[in-house]
């Protein structure tokens, strides 16, 4: 267990690292402004949140981080969604971002009903 949740922190560090860095090649309009500052802000906070999970006081303070983690890569998702919506070319890395913010809401979803029990 100990190994999968060092692979799960990992995933969610490198996902917030590649939406950042995918962040940056999209366009400079005042649309994109707002869903970049917001993906930042989803991407960044789900392995923030799944980190301080780690270190929680209680088993409702990990399940309560966890279930905010799980609702921050939700939104990431939702976000990336509107830019494949929007996006005017088909791009690699946004299907890939897409694809491993569904992987990791199915993995964070898990947890937190494996963890109510």
């Amino acid at each position: 267990m100990s190994e999968q949740l060092n692979n799960l922190e990992k995933r969610l560090f490198d996902f917030a690292v590649r939406a950042i860095k995918f962040i940056r090649t999209l366009p400079t309009s005042s649309e994109y402004s707002v869903i970049k500052y917001q993906l930042t802000k989803s991407a960044t906070s789900s392995g923030a949140n799944y980190e301080e999970s780690q270190a929680g006081s209680s088993k409702a303070d990990f399940i309560n981080k966890v279930r905010i983690s799980l609702r921050e890569m939700r939104e990431s998702n939702y976000w990336l969604r509107i830019i494949k919506g929007i996006y005017d070319e088909d791009n690699q890395e946004l299907n890939y971002l897409i694809q491993e913010s569904k992987e990791l809401k199915l993995i964070l979803g898990s947890i937190v009903q494996k963890s109510r029990t």
